[in-house]
């Protein structure tokens, strides 16, 4: 795993757990691709963090599992204000310059590494 990729995942799972807005933005490129249930594009940091506040969200991570070198997927535990038991999802994360460039939030495991690693072959091919 690269030290600057895991780090940077780190910033971005603390910023978003403690719901801290401002620490969100700087986690997060300009502009940062997403993808969840309510749909997917490029967001800005200020954006990013207002998805944050709205949506209240925990991401505690469970596994680790590197695709490439700035790419990564994170087995998480989430939950939502007023959800009653936490729902195991998992986010490709894409880092670039020490923040997260991409989040894109998968409901399985098998779904996001199949995701990553097309993401990965693309980018191998360009």
């Amino acid at each position: 795993m690269e030290p600057e990729v895991e780090a940077a995942i780190g910033e971005w799972h603390a910023s978003v757990n403690e719901g801290d807005l401002e620490r969100s933005a700087r986690a997060v490129g300009d502009p940062i691709v997403v993808l969840g249930p309510k749909g997917a594009g490029a967001i800005t940091p200020a954006q990013f963090a207002e998805w944050v506040e709205r949506s209240g969200i925990t991401l505690r991570p469970r596994s680790w599992h590197p695709v490439g070198e700035r790419l990564m997927v994170v087995e998480e535990d989430a939950t939502w204000p007023g959800s009653p038991a936490p729902a195991r999802v998992a986010t490709v994360f894409r880092v670039s310059g020490g923040k997260v460039t991409a989040a894109l939030r998968l409901p399985d495991l098998r779904q996001a590494l199949e995701l990553a690693r097309i993401c990965d072959a693309m980018a191998a091919t360009a």
